[in-house]
């Protein structure tokens, strides 16, 4: 069942991504489907989050999905080569956003080699945030998108992530960000 616009306008980022974990981020894409168990999300909490690319209200044409309402796409560019596909969520003006940092294949598996250029599945496949993306064919030109229609969206297939297995810690390549690069905002499911 695709989640309701209900689960993504909460004000709890941090909780949020936690409760990602499990989920099944689903894209249709040229008519083909691709599925994927969400297994690692970062967030990212606004203005006063340094890490954020919203940090201190920087409003852009790149950021401004982030200020929408919760339920939509955002995605950028980073280095110019990877295309990172976060959820944003809470009310309009708030930009809350987490990032999607892994998954296992679940179905379209052959059409995310593809992407991917590998011959078979292997611990890479969905294992960062760039090739997340790109296994499920997410691009830059798909921010702003709405994650109820039939692009892009998430699913609650039931699987709850239970609390022994997920690992909670610091987000990954943020040192610039000071004392808010160590806020354990990063989680895996194990």
């Amino acid at each position: 069942m695709k989640l309701g616009q209900s689960f993504y306008l909460r004000n709890d980022v941090v909780g949020i991504a936690r409760e990602l974990l499990g989920k099944v981020a689903c894209t249709r894409i040229d008519g083909k489907l691709t599925t994927a168990l969400i297994t690692e999300t970062e967030a990212y909490a606004g203005v006063a989050d340094k890490a954020s690319h919203a940090y201190s209200d920087r409003r852009t044409n790149r950021t401004e999905p982030m200020y929408g309402t919760g339920g939509v796409a955002y995605v950028y560019l980073c280095y110019g080569i990877h295309h990172l596909f976060n959820v944003v969520t809470n009310k309009a003006d708030v930009p809350h956003a987490i990032l999607i940092r892994a998954g296992k294949p679940l179905s379209g598996t052959e059409l995310m080699l593809e992407r991917r250029r590998k011959s078979k599945v292997d611990k890479n496949l969905l294992g960062g945030p760039g090739s997340f993306a790109q296994a499920l064919g997410i691009k830059t030109s798909d921010s702003g998108t709405g994650l109820s229609g039939g692009r892009i969206w998430i699913e609650d297939q039931g699987l709850d992530a239970d609390d022994d297995k997920i690992i909670a810690g610091p987000r990954v390549g943020i040192d610039y960000a000071e004392e808010d690069a160590q806020r354990p905002y990063r989680f895996r499911f194990t």
